[in-house]
């Protein structure tokens, strides 16, 4: 039986990282994934956070269209940026990692309680401790209230993990694999911010 993760267009496994960095184009298809695994919580409160994301693709998939080669990478297409008095797709991507850091974060949380003796947290904890842990720092009073409402009205844990798929014992492999991928390409990313400064100025 196909799980969701058979049916996104690509996975984070399958993003190719080189000596030259994560490469551009994967990351973008592996990541609308990661946005189209939202509508499985099945809520409009989530969708400030898609639009979000698809905003910050954009700006990035804009960048890497202006010359491919020479912006193969994620790494290349933010060193070739830096000169530029806009940094748009270097902006993207800081918050593009940012939401992503957060939903890779509520996913671990959700399933390693899974394995805990006192029972599985729900997704509503998961992600509202997430929140508080990595986005919330660098949101303002206005936009607070909004992810505290969409981390409330998340799914019971059970029913979203059932929409991953039939096979529960093969979600869970599958699971497994694609965030350990995922929570690569943060790291990655997170590191090569930080030891760039290429935060600096937003």
């Amino acid at each position: 039986m196909a799980t969701y993760f058979d049916n996104i267009q690509r996975s984070y496994t399958d993003v190719p990282i080189t000596s030259e960095g994560i490469e551009t184009m994967p990351f973008l298809e592996a990541t609308e994934g990661v946005v189209k695994l939202f509508d499985l919580l099945n809520s409009k409160a989530f969708t400030v956070v898609q639009n979000d994301m698809n905003g910050n693709i954009l700006k990035i998939r804009n960048r890497y269209n202006t010359d491919p080669k020479k912006n193969i990478t994620l790494e290349k297409l933010v060193i070739n940026e830096k000169d530029e008095k806009k940094r748009i797709a270097t902006e993207g991507l800081m918050w593009l990692k940012r939401g992503l850091e957060f939903t890779s974060v509520a996913l671990r949380r959700s399933l390693e309680s899974s394995k805990s003796a006192n029972g599985a947290e729900e997704l509503s904890v998961s992600f509202t401790k997430a929140y508080e842990d990595t986005l919330k720092k660098f949101h303002g009073m206005l936009v607070r209230p909004v992810f505290k409402m969409a981390m409330s009205c998340c799914p019971y844990r059970k029913d979203f993990f059932e929409k991953l798929g039939e096979d529960q014992e093969k979600v869970y492999r599958q699971f497994e694999e694609w965030l350990v991928s995922f929570e690569k390409v943060v790291e990655i990313l997170n590191n090569f911010y930080k030891e760039g400064g290429h935060d600096k100025g937003f």
